[in-house]
């Protein structure tokens, strides 16, 4: 069951990009991820036919040129993906997208089927809210660059997670996989993860992270797997998390969301065995390494 949930990095690849995660109109319907590295001057250009698109800089430097029909906008790079929020622009469906690399960058395109016609549009760095969630050794830092609140999309959530080495997020285990109106969405969900080693790893460290999936009775699944820079899981239902940064390397994961429902949110259902673990965190300070990006960025705590 497990190795048909994870996309190993270039495995899960074509001729145009290093990942490539794409609805197969059976077991994965909604939703779709394609990172590639692109050199100065390189251009990618797709149709994005029945698909809305985030555009997304993952790391280079360089500054990204998008074009979405008539429409277009310059995207400021980003040293890594733990170096802050980055710009990010929206691309509707039907249209020829292009992005062009100014200087060598690492490029994720996140994609949903669309259900409306909603104009071209970019959400800058210094808008995207960072949220601090959890204490102790479940603090984490979330960028919503991609959320109802921050991006105009018809299906499309997309956040990124930063984890500190030694803790936990995805945590308590959680799902969204049934329509309960108020109470939970049914979302698939993309984990796209890269791991960092903490200063003074030696050069043979080897960065790694863990994430686990449980399914239901009804519907099994099973995943509890070593996740490295550029891998990918796939949850199409069942409890997911937790996502764990291992002493010595820090964890971060893009999460890209779409469902069947009229309604675009995020909702989720904690697992009874577990959802009792967040009232431990009362009382409990936020790790003091967060948030790792700019202090300056606009946050919240949630727990």
């Amino acid at each position: 069951m497990s190795d048909k949930w994870i996309r190993r990095y270039a495995e899960s690849g074509d001729t145009a990009f290093e990942v490539a995660i794409r609805p197969d109109g059976e077991h994965w319907q909604h939703t779709g991820l394609l990172v590639t590295t692109l050199a100065e001057d390189e251009s990618r250009t797709i149709e994005t036919g029945d698909f809305e698109y985030a555009v997304l800089p993952l790391a280079g430097g360089g500054d990204l040129g998008v074009q979405s029909g008539a429409q277009s906008t310059q995207l400021a790079g980003r040293r890594n993906v733990f170096a802050g929020p980055a710009d990010c622009a929206y691309a509707p469906r039907r249209s020829t997208l292009t992005v062009t690399a100014q200087g060598p960058a690492t490029v994720a395109w996140c994609f949903a089927l669309a259900t409306a016609d909603l104009p071209f549009s970019v959400v800058r760095a210094a808008r995207v809210p960072v949220e601090l969630r959890g204490a102790g050794q479940c603090s984490r830092e979330v960028h919503n660059f991609g959320t109802p609140d921050t991006l105009e999309a018809s299906s499309l959530i997309a956040c990124e997670v930063i984890t500190p080495a030694g803790n936990w997020s995805s945590y308590p285990p959680h799902k969204h996989d049934e329509d309960r109106p108020g109470e939970e969405s049914q979302l698939e969900e993309i984990y796209y993860f890269e791991v960092r080693p903490t200063d003074g790893a030696p050069p043979e460290a080897d960065p790694v992270g863990y994430c686990c999936v449980t399914g239901a009775d009804e519907r099994p699944l099973e995943v509890l797997a070593e996740v490295r820079s550029g891998d990918v899981i796939l949850v199409p239902h069942g409890w997911h998390g937790p996502a764990m940064a291992p002493p010595g390397y820090d964890l971060y994961y893009l999460n890209v969301m779409a469902g069947p429902s009229r309604e675009r949110v995020w909702l989720i259902r904690d697992h009874p065995a577990h959802g009792w673990v967040r009232d431990i965190w009362e009382g409990q300070p936020m790790d003091p390494r967060l948030p790792m990006t700019s202090p300056s960025q606009r946050r919240r705590e949630l727990r």
